[in-house]
């Protein structure tokens, strides 16, 4: 007997679906749902985020935002990264749902049930729909791995542990320290 695959989810079903939660991405074509993060994690999306925003307050680059927000990257592509950077010059992606297109900056913070998609098919997604950036945040080890995704998708450019101060060329004059990124809420 053969059997059907199933045809793939695309854009149109996803926006059919009812709003969240819970939240899901469409990954490839597959509907994927994501359970709800730790503390940890969501403390650490929340240091990136403030620390973009404040940046981003005192230098007007672009804008910074936080999941869940759908960034539309291909018909059958629909992620919800943890946090978005869109500069200036990108701003007509920008719409009243969502991003219609590649973010400069995409931000992941691995977790157990999804680090297997951040570190495989969305990064290459990402590097193959523009995203110039991607940091992958190992909250376990305490790494940021930095990909220009424009020159190299496949090896970080640099990884940074808990220790290291770095910048990003997207965000000219800003001095990331890392152990401020890296701050457990349950620990003092």
């Amino acid at each position: 007997m053969l059997l059907a695959k199933a045809l793939p989810i695309n854009r149109h079903d996803y926006e059919e679906m009812p709003a969240g939660p819970p939240y899901y991405q469409v990954i490839e074509g597959d509907l994927v749902m994501s359970p709800s993060p730790n503390i940890y994690h969501q403390a650490i999306v929340g240091r990136i985020y403030a620390l973009l925003l404040r940046f981003l307050e005192r230098r007007p680059l672009g804008e910074v935002f936080v999941a869940p927000l759908d960034v539309f990257l291909s018909e059958i592509n629909v992620y919800q990264p943890d946090v978005i950077f869109i500069s200036n010059q990108r701003r007509s992606i920008l719409t009243e749902h969502g991003l219609e297109g590649a973010p400069d900056l995409a931000v992941e913070v691995l977790s157990p049930g999804t680090a297997r998609f951040d570190k495989g098919s969305k990064r290459k997604v990402y590097a193959r729909t523009g995203v110039k950036e991607l940091w992958l945040v190992d909250q376990e080890a305490s790494l940021i791995h930095v990909y220009q995704l424009v020159s190299d998708a496949e090896t970080p450019v640099a990884t940074y542990d808990d220790k290291a101060m770095f910048t990003s060329p997207l965000l000219p004059g800003l001095r990331i320290k890392a152990a401020s990124i890296f701050k457990s809420p349950l620990r003092k």
